[in-house]
C-alpha cells in the first residue's frame, strides 16, 4: 500500500471495500479502518452473528467433504503442496484423478519462537520436513510430487556439505522418494493459506497438573502447605507452622479454603451471598510474570490497566 495522505485512504479504502464486499449497507458501514456492524437491538446483533457462523459453517462443511476431499486411490501419485510463513507452516496432499486435484487432506501447524527466527529457505525446508512426516503413512514408500514456491529448494539434493539441522534434515528426506518442483505464488495459494492459518493449540490450561505440583513444591511458601495437605487432611497445629515464613503462615490460615484437586493446590473462594463459587489456583511465585502477561498481552487480554489486570488474573489465580 502507498504511503501518504493522498494515496493511502484511498487504496486502504478499496481494500475493505473487497474484504466486505456482499454486506449490505443495512448490516455493515465501513470506512477506512472503523467498521460498524449496524443492528436496532441486541438480538439483532445475534441474528447477523448467526448468518456470519452459517456462511462460514457451510465453507468449511464444503472444504472438508466430496467433491473436494475424497479418499485415496492407491492406484494415484500424490502431489504434497507445502509453504511456511512468519508464523506457521501448511501442505496439501492432493492426487490427480485425471480432470483435476483432488484433496486427500490438510496440515497446519504454528511456528515456535525459535522456528519464527529462521530465515526463509529453513522456514521452507522445516514445512516440507514436517509435513512429510505427518502424512508418512501416506508418502513412505512411493514416489510423490512435492510442489513449493520457494524457488532455491529445488536444488534440495545438491547441497554440498550441509552441517547441523540442514544436514539432519535432507538424511531424513532421503528416506522418500519425491520429485521437487517450484510453481509461483499465485498458483500456490491452497498451502500458502493454511501456513498463515495455522491451527492453534485449543487449550485452557496450557500446564499439566504434574508441573504446577512440581512448581508448588518448589515455591518455599507452597511447599510446607501443600506437602501438609497431601499427607493429612488435618489442619497443623500453631507449633508445626511457627517456624515458616509469613507467607506459609497466611496460607495456614486459609486451610478450610484450600483443596487438593488432581494434586495441585487450590483455594475454594465463596460469595457472601453464598450464590457464586470460584476455584483459585494457588499460583507459584515463579508463575506470577508469565499469568500477568498473558492476562495483559494475549489476544484476548485486553491491555487493561493495573486494576483491572489484576482483577481478572485474581478471578482464577491466588497468591500471598
Amino acid at each position: 500500500m502507498p504511503f501518504g495522505l493522498c494515496n493511502a485512504p484511498a487504496t486502504f479504502e478499496r481494500l475493505m471495500e473487497t474484504v466486505l464486499r456482499g454486506l449490505s449497507s443495512e448490516a455493515c458501514l465501513v470506512y477506512l479502518d472503523h467498521i460498524i456492524i449496524v443492528g436496532r437491538t441486541f438480538e439483532e446483533h445475534l441474528n447477523n452473528l448467526h448468518e456470519c457462523e452459517k456462511s462460514f459453517n457451510s465453507l468449511k462443511q464444503a472444504s472438508t467433504s466430496a467433491p473436494i476431499l475424497t479418499y485415496p486411490q492407491n492406484n494415484k501419485d500424490y502431489i504434497l503442496d507445502t509453504d511456511a510463513s512468519n508464523g506457521g507452516i501448511g501442505a496439501v496432499l492432493s492426487q490427480n484423478t485425471g480432470n483435476e486435484e483432488c484433496v486427500i487432506a490438510y496440515f497446519s501447524k504454528s511456528l515456535g519462537k525459535p522456528e519464527r527466527n529462521y530465515c526463509v529457505t529453513r522456514k521452507e525446508l522445516l514445512a516440507i520436513v514436517k509435513s512429510i512426516e505427518h502424512f508418512q503413512h501416506y508418502l513412505y514408500g512411493r514416489k510423490f510430487l512435492l510442489r513449493t514456491d520457494h524457488a532455491s529448494l529445488r536444488w534440495l539434493s545438491n547441497f554440498k556439505e550441509p552441517e547441523g539441522q540442514i544436514a539432519r534434515w535432507i538424511q531424513r528426506l532421503q528416506e522418500y522418494d519425491f520429485e521437487i518442483q517450484h510453481r509461483t505464488w499465485t498458483s500456490h495459494r491452497n498451502a500458502d493459506a493454511l501456513s498463515r492459518r495455522p491451527c492453534k493449540e485449543s487449550c485452557k490450561n496450557p500446564w499439566s497438573s504434574c508441573e504446577i505440583q512440581k512448581a508448588q513444591l518448589e515455591d518455599p511458601a507452597i511447599k510446607p502447605i501443600l506437602e501438609k495437605k497431601l499427607n493429612s487432611a488435618d489442619r497443623p497445629s500453631w507449633q508445626e507452622i511457627a517456624p515458616e515464613s509469613p507467607a506459609t503462615k497466611r496460607y495456614w490460615a486459609l486451610w478450610d479454603s484450600l483443596h487438593l484437586k488432581d494434586g495441585v493446590l487450590y483455594r475454594k473462594w465463596e460469595s457472601d451471598d453464598g450464590n457464586t463459587c470460584r476455584w483459585q489456583l494457588i499460583l507459584p511465585t515463579s508463575r506470577i510474570p508469565e499469568v500477568l502477561r498473558e492476562t495483559h498481552d494475549s489476544t484476548s487480554g485486553g491491555h487493561f490497566g493495573v486494576t483491572k489486570t489484576l482483577s481478572k488474573t485474581r478471578e482464577r489465580f491466588y497468591w500471598d
